[in-house]
């Protein structure tokens, strides 16, 4: 059999197709090949050939060879968006070229900065069967890649057979930002694969075959043009229908909805949803769910270049940000917590000057007021991408958000668009925008699912805030999953099971049903303190981010607030609050609460909570910079005005201060002097009480000294873990290994409590592994005994507390240190607490841990 040796054009690591960041090279939709992630920036040709015309597309090209395979050489993912940047073609569109030769050069550093991924797939594109491939290794240029066959391609295309019939067709204006690319055309082709009519794509006086994505690509269409797709056969018109959900009509945007829509189960979809089996992920918010799946899709809303006129395109840019900005107010008005802090955050981002004038300056260049107003917030995007920081990047939803809802107004829809959901809807998407699950649903939506993003996104949180159960980070392959496939969504270990059996379903449903009866109980006896078997009390309080969450934390039995993020007055705005607002907010808090303790942390910015008002110096490593009280003290006023607002709390007595990111008492020294100095200034008899947050390992190594100088300690889990095991927290590839029951964590927490109970005083923990059941032992072990959790979560916290005896949780926390990893102490808990007997009436003991819980 006659084959074909392809070399690798690339030096790189090869990798196979299904771990290229794009559903659509993943999917093989736009053929079967591997992929490399370059390390020089040359490209060569894999073999002998002649090069396709493939106007504009500099950022790919293809290779005819002899025997008439295509080879497309496409380099990285998303590139089309940098419009040539960074690309130089050293060969000429029909140049017959030689293997090994040099056909294009590449800027690898830009490709790296500013695209979503620089891994480079090498296609098939045309039929034929890859026999065997190079994969999972490093490649020089001119090494083996690929030998190709005669035969149908690998996950390609079906025979373009017909049955007869006549020719129908269709025209269609082209809607995809950057016309018919890679992308777009791939997914046309895979949208035809259950279709034997024969389709073409019509151009410019031009012909293309439409199942061919090299065919397509080579017609150069552009954003706007029409276009006219033939087709011919029995299942023509279906065909051609099929086409509509991806290219719309002629005169009007491709889809009814833009903001979200299903895509086409075609496009991606395998043989079979059973295949799919266990897909990993990252946790985000803890929970169990099952239902259906509901595929969202943030469509490409087609924009104009052209304006008519500047003043007629800037009232409109101006009409459509009033619009969206008041449904923005309209929904932080009603809205509480974390959801009302993020809808304000996005009131003033789409308020911003600069956004405004980079508009503006575009619309003056004779540009539309879509392609301004698209142009100014990916300019945007673009610079934070550029940052590095992976906090920001987190943040860049918001701004693709932002520039959605105000291009749907310019569409003509309505902000704030919702799509309808079915009952037990379970969310899949790539990067679901905060405005989108805002405007669903909350009572049909069992769960989310989202293939990239954060444990710390702003989508995260909203869901932590609605309690829905959501994974991030689960990888392109969900986005092949068909709307309606029934899934089991497992949030408290991390991964996703697609269409499971009926016994396993049975299983699940089972046991949602026991947890629900479970909270429910929880639930009752909420209110009641949260004793251990021998007698030993822990305080369970309420991590709080705003007064809305006093009242309904203390109804699920709060017994204080140990955590106020006071953050929340002072975020997103464009001064700070003055001494009285912090006074009236702190006092209602304060009021909410009934006689219950509130713990003040002074103001914990920097780092991936900037401030507008406050111009941080550039930092190359923010999360070693100007963090929390260090912050404070380089801006002692911000301090001061708070210390005086927390002080003008009545009764004094109710408030306790916490200061974050503590390193030595050389911090706590300053701030006592301040609290000293306000004592005599304003006439105040008793001061609060004083602790510091230990989150890092600098303050867990010197708890001793700390707590001679302060009257509580608080360990923060999230970023002592973050800090002692040297990975992000925002990281959404570190996320799944960050845990804080890591032993190298755990032995720093027990430090802390060992130097805090020495001193007999307050030892709490208020980060991640206070609301963590499987945690609770472990802490009690360690000697803590204030635990500060997510309001949700405290019923089932003190059902844990009241099953356990504090005696053997010590026994439990020595065994827990001399784990190896975060894993083996999980399971020696999970094991621990199924051997535990059933609860029995307490008995009080006399202990010096009592002392503590009262």
């Amino acid at each position: 059999m006659n084959t074909l040796l392809l070399k690798s054009p690339l030096a790189g690591w090869c990798l196979p197709l299904s771990q290229v960041p794009d559903p659509v090279f993943a999917g093989r939709m736009a053929g079967d090949g591997v992929a490399i992630d370059p390390t020089g920036n040359l490209l060569h040709a894999p073999c002998d050939g002649e090069i396709v015309p493939m106007p504009g597309a500099q950022h790919a090209l293809t290779v005819r060879t002899t025997s008439g395979h295509d080879i497309l050489l496409h380099l990285g993912i998303d590139t089309v968006q940098l419009g040539g940047e960074g690309f130089e073609m050293l060969v000429q569109p029909g140049q017959q070229v030689t293997a090994g030769q040099a056909l294009l050069r590449f800027d690898l550093d830009l490709i790296a900065r500013r695209a979503r991924s620089a891994v480079s797939p090498i296609l098939l594109a045309s039929e034929g069967a890859i026999l065997r491939r190079s994969e999972n290794c490093a490649l020089a240029v001119g090494d083996f890649l690929m030998e190709i066959g005669k035969g149908a391609a690998i996950g390609g295309r079906e025979a373009n057979a017909t049955a007869g019939g006549m020719e129908i067709s269709r025209y269609f204006d082209v809607a995809f930002d950057h016309g018919l690319h890679a992308r777009p055309a791939a997914l046309i082709a895979a949208a035809l694969r259950p279709y034997q009519a024969r389709v073409s794509v019509i151009a410019g006086g031009r012909r293309g075959n439409a199942r061919s994505t090299v065919a397509v690509m080579s017609l150069g269409i552009h954003c706007g043009d029409r276009i006219e797709i033939r087709a011919t056969g029995a299942d023509a018109d279906a065909a051609l229908a099929a086409l509509e959900p991806l290219l719309g009509v002629a005169g009007r945007t491709p889809i009814d909805t833009p903001a979200l829509v299903a895509g086409p189960a075609t496009a991606t979809q395998p043989a079979r949803m059973e295949d799919f089996g266990r897909l990993a992920a990252v946790v985000a918010c803890r929970g169990i769910a099952i239902g259906h799946a509901a595929k969202l899709t943030l469509a490409e809303i087609a924009v104009v270049e052209t304006g008519a006129g500047a003043a007629d395109e800037c009232a409109a840019l101006g009409e459509a940000i009033a619009k969206v900005r008041m449904h923005l107010e309209s929904l932080a008005n009603t809205a509480t917590g974390e959801k009302q802090t993020i809808l304000a955050a996005h009131v003033e981002l789409i308020q911003d000057p600069e956004l405004a004038a980079r508009a503006d300056e575009q619309i003056q260049r004779g540009k539309s007021a879509g392609y301004a107003w698209r142009r100014a917030v990916r300019s945007f995007i673009d610079a934070l991408q550029a940052g590095g920081d992976a906090h920001m990047i987190e943040r860049l939803a918001d701004l693709r958000d932002l520039e959605n809802q105000v291009l749907l107004v310019l569409s003509g829809q309505p902000p704030g668009h919702a799509r309808s959901l079915p009952e037990r809807a379970i969310l899949i998407a790539d990067e679901l925008l905060p405005s989108q699950l805002m405007s669903l649903d909350a009572a049909r939506i069992a769960g989310i699912c989202m293939a990239r993003g954060g444990p710390t996104s702003h989508v995260a949180i909203i869901a932590a805030a609605m309690g829905i159960p959501a994974l991030v980070a689960a990888g392109q392959r969900i986005l092949q999953i068909t709307d309606g496939t029934m899934l089991v969504l497992n949030a408290e270990r991390g991964y996703l099971d697609v269409a499971p059996t009926d016994s396993e379903r049975a299983a699940i449903e089972h046991d949602l049903a026991g947890r629900a009866a479970q909270r429910a109980a929880d639930l009752a006896t909420a209110a009641q303190p949260a004793r251990t078997r021998d007698g030993v009390h822990i305080k369970v309080y309420a991590n709080l981010g705003a007064l809305a969450e006093a009242a309904p934390a203390v109804a699920k039995g709060a017994e204080g607030c140990g955590l106020l993020r006071s953050e929340f007055l002072f975020l997103d705005r464009r001064l700070p609050p003055d001494e009285n607002e912090q006074a009236r907010e702190y006092q209602a808090i304060a009021t909410a609460l009934g006689d219950r303790p509130l713990t003040i942390r002074t103001l914990d910015i920097g780092g991936d909570k900037p401030i507008a008002y406050l111009p941080m110096p550039r930092e190359d490593n923010p999360a070693l910079g100007l963090r929390g009280l260090r912050t404070s003290l380089w801006q002692p006023q911000l301090l001061t005005t708070q210390l005086r607002a927390i002080l003008r709390v009545r009764p004094v007595a109710q408030c306790r201060i916490l200061l974050p990111m503590v390193t030595d008492i050389g911090d706590v020294a300053v701030v006592r002097a301040s609290l000293d100095a306000l004592r005599l200034e304003m006439g105040i008899d008793q001061l609060p009480s004083l602790g510091v947050m230990i989150e890092t390992p600098a303050s867990a190594l010197l708890a001793d000294q700390l707590a001679g100088e302060v009257d509580f300690l608080s360990i923060g889990t999230n970023d002592l873990s973050q800090y002692s095991l040297a990975m992000d927290r925002g990281h959404p590839e570190l996320a799944a290994r960050l845990d804080a029951l890591h032993p190298a964590v755990l032995r720093l927490i027990a430090m802390a409590a060992d130097a805090g109970n020495a001193r007999h005083k307050e030892v709490a923990v208020c980060g991640g592994l206070g609301s963590d059941p499987i945690a609770i032992p472990i802490l009690i072990g360690l000697g803590v005994h204030e635990i500060s959790a997510v309001p949700a979560t405290i019923p089932q916290i003190k059902r844990v507390i009241r099953a356990l005896d504090a005696d053997a949780c010590a026994a439990l926390a020595r065994r827990a240190l001399q784990q190896t990893n975060a894993t083996e102490v999980r399971a020696l808990v999970e094991r621990w607490l199924a051997e535990i007997p059933p609860a029995h009436e307490p008995k009080p003991r006399e202990t010096s841990q009592t002392m503590s819980g009262e």
